[in-house]
C-alpha cells in the first residue's frame, strides 16, 4: 500500500474504510454498471451510511468535519480500485464545497444533510456544447423576472447529470457584462419547470459513470436560489474551487498509475517468454523503473499540493501544474504497462486495460492540459512583467 506522509492513524482508519467499500460495493457491480451507464441509487445511501459522503463538510450541516486530506485518499482510492461509477468526485468533492463556502445558512441546512446521507446526488453544470475550458464562452442565460430566474440553454459532460437531485447551473445573470454578469444558480430538478435531461453520454472510458447532457427551456428557477448575496459572483466563486477540481484530478491519476504499476510487475514477473519471466528481460525492468520513479516525483508533489491546500495555500497555477503533469504521466504509465501486458493488455478482462479506457479523460477533463499550460503561462508571465 503507498505511503502518504501527511496520513495519520485516524485518516489510515478512513483510507481502510473506503478501500473495503470499494470492494464490496463497486468493485462487484461495474460490469452491471458500466451496461446501465449509471450505479444503483442505493449504492449513494450506503456511501452516506459508510461517512464517505461530504466528509470534510462541517458536523453542523451533516458532514463528516474532516479536510481535504480525508477526500485525498477516498479519491486515490477509488482510482486505484478501477471503480469510476460512484461520482462521489464531484459530489463530495466540488459540490458540497460551494455550497459550504458560498450557499446562505438556510441553503446549507438545506441541501448538505442530504448530500451527506446520500439522499440527494449533487452535479455541477459549467460545460456547454461550444464552450468547455473556455469559462467565459458559456451561453446559458438567467434572466430575473420578478421573484424568478427564467434559464434558456444547455450544458453538456455533466457527470452524475442523470441522477442528480441538486444542480449547481453555471449561467450568465447579465450577458453584457462578460465574466462579470456570471451566477451560480441552485437547480433542484423535480422543483424546476423547464429542466430536461438528454441522453446518456456514451463514453470511450468511465461506462459505469453517469454522464449527461442538459437542457433548460424556459426553466424557472427561484431567485433565492442564487448561490451566494448577489448576482455576478459565478466566477469568482470558480475561480476559487477549481484548484480543489484539479487537485482531485491530479489525486484520482495518482491511484491510476499507482494500480497500474501493481498489476504489471507481478504479471511480467509470472508471465513467461522465451523460456524466461518477462521481467527478466532489460527492457522490461527498465520500463517499470522508469513508471516507478515518473509515479514518485508525482507522488512528491501531489504530497506538496495536498499540505498547500490544507492551509488554504495551493495556488491556481500549482494546481494546474499538479492537474496537467499528473494526469500526463499517468496516461503515460498507463500505456507503458497495457504494452507490457501484451495482448492481455487490449482486453478489459484485465484492469489494465479499463484503466486505459478510464485515465483518457483525465487529460480533458477540469480543464484541458492545454489550458492548464496556458494558465502555467500567464502565471510566469505576471511574475516576470
Amino acid at each position: 500500500m503507498v505511503a502518504f506522509p501527511w496520513v495519520t492513524p485516524e485518516l489510515e482508519d478512513v483510507r481502510k474504510t473506503a478501500k473495503a467499500f470499494y470492494q464490496r460495493e463497486l468493485v462487484p457491480n461495474e460490469e452491471r454498471w458500466s451496461e446501465q451507464q449509471h450505479v444503483d441509487r442505493e449504492v449513494w445511501l450506503k456511501a452516506g451510511a459508510a461517512g464517505l459522503l461530504c466528509c470534510s463538510i462541517a458536523e453542523e450541516y451533516g458532514g463528516g468535519g474532516g479536510t481535504f486530506m480525508h477526500e485525498a485518499l477516498l479519491f486515490y482510492e477509488q482510482s486505484y480500485a478501477v471503480a469510476p461509477g460512484l461520482g462521489n468526485g464531484v459530489h463530495t468533492g466540488i459540490v458540497a464545497h460551494y455550497l459550504e463556502n458560498f450557499a446562505s445558512e438556510t441553503q446549507k441546512r438545506e441541501y448538505l444533510p442530504k448530500m451527506a446521507s446520500g439522499e440527494m446526488i449533487g452535479a455541477i453544470a459549467m460545460s456547454e456544447p461550444g464552450a468547455g475550458s473556455d469559462l467565459q464562452a458559456f451561453r446559458t442565460r438567467a434572466i430575473r423576472h420578478g421573484d424568478h430566474y427564467v434559464v434558456d440553454g444547455s450544458k453538456t459532460w455533466i457527470s452524475n447529470g442523470m441522477m442528480a437531485d441538486l444542480v449547481l447551473l453555471v449561467a450568465k445573470t447579465d450577458p453584457s457584462k462578460g465574466a462579470s454578469g456570471m451566477s451560480i444558480l441552485i437547480v433542484e430538478p423535480a422543483k424546476a419547470p423547464g429542466f430536461r435531461r438528454g441522453r446518456a453520454i456514451k463514453k470511450l472510458g468511465g461506462h459505469s459513470q453517469d454522464t449527461a447532457e442538459l437542457f433548460f427551456d424556459d426553466m424557472h428557477v427561484p431567485v433565492e436560489n442564487l448561490l451566494g448575496p448577489t448576482e455576478g459572483q459565478g466566477f469568482r466563486q470558480l475561480m476559487k474551487e477549481l484548484p480543489r477540481e484539479r487537485l482531485i484530478t491530479a489525486m484520482g491519476a495518482q491511484g491510476a498509475m499507482d494500480r497500474a504499476i501493481d498489476e504489471t510487475v507481478p504479471y511480467t514477473m509470472g508471465r513467461k517468454m522465451f523460456g524466461d519471466a518477462l521481467f527478466g528481460f532489460q527492457n522490461t525492468r527498465f520500463k517499470l523503473a522508469e513508471c516507478q520513479t515518473k509515479a514518485t516525483i508525482s507522488r512528491s508533489f501531489i504530497n506538496a499540493c495536498v499540505a498547500e491546500l490544507a492551509r488554504g495555500e495551493l495556488d491556481g497555477a500549482t494546481a494546474a501544474m499538479a492537474k496537467w503533469w499528473c494526469t500526463q504521466t499517468c496516461g503515460e504509465i498507463v500505456d507503458e504497462c497495457l504494452q507490457l501486458h501484451g495482448g492481455y493488455g487490449y482486453t478489459t478482462e484485465y484492469a489494465i486495460g479499463r484503466l486505459y479506457q478510464n485515465v483518457r479523460v483525465s487529460r480533458i477533463l477540469a480543464g484541458s492540459n492545454e489550458v492548464m499550460k496556458e494558465l502555467v503561462a500567464r502565471d510566469l508571465k505576471a511574475k516576470y512583467s
